[in-house]
C-alpha cells in the first residue's frame, strides 16, 4: 500500500491532508509517514527471518529523534558514525547493545562515550584507529569489541560520490591487508575482535556488487578464523537503494534471497545498516511556489524551499519527483523548479514538465526523506524547516521550524572597540 496518494485532488499521507499540514505549519516543511518507515522496516527484517541478524538502521540516512524511537519500538538496532548520533540513539530509547560505531575519523571522546554506553562493537577502519580503541579502552579498564571494515574493491554501480567499497574510497581496510590488522588485534590487551564488517556503497540497485561482496567476506573468514579468532557477527552494511525516478532496486526479499544462500549451515549473526531503503519514500518535502520567472532560455518556476533544505539535486544531479499538493487542469510546461538560494546549483528540479502552477501553489517533492532533513543548512541564513510524522489520522510536529533567535544562538559579539 502507498500511504501518500490522491483522494480526489487532493494529496493525502496516511490519513491527513498535506494541504492541511502546509496551512499550519507552514512551508517549507518535512512530513513523514509513519506507516511507511514501520513497514519498510518490517519488510528487510522479514527478509531475513530464517538466519540470527540484527537489522541497525542508519541514522545519517535520517535521524529524527521521533523516527528513532519509531524504530526503536519495532525493536530496531542502529548504525553511527559520531558521538551525536549515539546521542540521538539513546534519548529515542536505543539498546545500546543494538548499536555498531562505523566512521573513518572517530575521537578518543567518542570512542570513550561508546564504550561507557556498551555498544554492541566498533567497526574498525584503520589500524591506527585500532589502537587509539585499545588506548581508550585500557584507560577505562573496558575490552573493547571491534569488528574491521573491509575495502573489497567492489564497484557498487552507483554514483562515485556514494560509493565506498572502491580502492580509491577512504573507508575500511584493503581486503589483501586485513590479515595483518586481525594479527595486530590479537596483540592488544583492551581489544576482544568479535566480527567483520563490510559497506560498499549507497543507492545500488544491483544484486551482482553485494555477492561479490559477500563471496570476498567469506574468502576472509575462513582465512581469519584459522588464526583462531572466532568471528561471531558478519555485517555486510547497507546500500540497497529506492526508486526516485525509474530506478528498480532489488526488493528486500530479493536481496535476502541473495545474501542468505551463502550462509546456510553456517554460524554467524548477520547485521546490516539499511538507511535510504527504510526512509527514503516514506518522507516528503512541501515547498509553496512563490513566483514565474521567464527568460529568453528558461521558464523557472521560484520556490520557497532550496539546497539549504535538500541538498542531493545539487550535490548529485539527483531526481526527485515533484507532484502539485492539489491537481489542477492546465498546460504541461517545461520548467526549472529553483529556490531563493544565492546559487547556480539551487535547483529541486531542471527540464522538468509539469502542470503549470501559479503563484502560491503547493508542491510536494517526494523520496525525500532519506539524506533530506539531515543534510540540510542555514545557508543564507535559512531557518530550518519543521518535520511532522502522521501515523494514521494523527499528525506530530516532530521538530519546530528555526527560528531567527535560533540562528544566532551559539554566536557571540566580541567586546572590541573599533579604533
Amino acid at each position: 500500500m502507498n500511504y501518500f496518494n490522491y483522494r480526489g485532488k487532493d494529496l493525502y499521507c496516511e490519513d491527513v491532508a498535506l494541504e492541511n499540514l502546509a496551512k499550519e505549519f507552514g512551508t517549507p516543511l518535512y512530513v513523514y509517514s509513519g506507516k511507511t518507515i514501520l513497514r519498510h522496516y518490517h519488510a528487510f527484517d522479514n527478509a531475513f527471518k530464517s538466519h540470527d541478524h540484527l537489522i541497525c538502521y542508519s541514522i545519517k540516512a535520517n535521524s529524527n529523534i521521533g523516527i528513532l524511537n519509531l524504530l526503536v519500538q519495532a525493536g530496531s538496532g542502529f548504525d553511527i558514525v559520531s558521538k551525536g548520533e549515539l546521542y540521538r540513539a539513546m534519548k529515542a530509547g536505543a539498546d545500546p547493545s543494538k548499536i555498531v560505531f562505523s566512521g573513518v575519523g572517530k575521537t578518543e571522546d567518542e570512542i570513550e562515550m561508546a564504550l561507557i554506553a556498551g555498544i554492541l562493537m566498533f567497526n574498525v577502519e584503520s589500524e591506527a584507529e585500532l589502537y587509539a580503541i585499545d588506548k581508550v579502552a585500557g584507560r577505562l579498564g573496558k575490552k573493547a569489541p571491534i569488528s574491521f571494515r573491509v575495502n573489497p574493491d567492489v564497484n557498487p554501480l552507483t554514483h562515485p560520490y556514494i560509493s565506498t567499497g572502491l580502492k580509491k574510497n577512504k573507508f575500511g581496510i584493503p581486503h589483501e591487508k586485513i590479515i595483518e590488522a586481525y594479527k595486530r588485534a590479537l596483540d592488544l590487551n583492551n581489544i576482544e575482535v568479535v566480527g567483520i564488517d563490510c559497506h560498499i556503497g549507497s543507492q545500488i540497485t544491483q544484486l551482482d556488487p553485494f555477492n561479490e561482496a559477500v563471496e570476498k567476506m567469506l574468502n576472509l573468514i575462513e582465512k581469519i578464523e584459522s588464526l583462531g579468532i572466532n568471528i561471531k557477527y558478519v555485517d555486510l552494511g547497507g546500500g540497497l537503494g529506492i526508486t526516485y525516478k525509474d530506478e528498480e532496486p532489488a526488493h528486500p526479499n530479493e536481496y535476502g534471497e541473495a545474501v542468505l544462500k551463502y550462509f546456510k549451515g553456517i554460524n554467524k549473526k548477520l547485521i546490516f545498516e539499511p538507511g535510504r531503503v527504510i526512509v527514503g519514500n516514506a518522507g516528503v518535502l512541501l515547498t509553496k511556489v512563490l513566483y514565474k520567472k521567464d527568460t529568453s532560455e528558461k521558464k523557472f518556476i521560484v520556490v520557497d524551499a532550496a539546497m539549504n533544505d535538500l541538498a542531493r539535486p545539487a550535490l548529485y544531479g539527483s531526481y526527485h519527483s515533484i507532484v502539485p499538493v492539489i491537481k489542477k487542469e492546465g498546460n504541461n510546461v517545461s520548467v526549472d523548479i529553483v529556490g531563493p538560494v544565492c546559487e547556480s546549483t539551487d535547483y529541486l528540479a531542471k527540464e522538468r514538465t509539469i502542470t503549470e502552477p501559479e503563484g502560491g501553489d503547493l508542491l510536494c517533492v517526494m523520496s525525500a526523506g532519506a539524506y533530506g532533513f539531515s543534510m540540510a543548512s542555514n545557508y543564507n541564513s535559512r531557518l530550518k524547516p519543521a518535520e511532522i510524522l502522521v501515523y494514521n489520522d494523527k499528525y506530530y510536529c516532530i521538530r519546530e521550524r528555526d527560528t531567527l533567535e535560533d540562528l544566532v544562538s551559539k554566536e557571540n559579539i566580541p567586546q572590541i572597540k573599533v579604533e
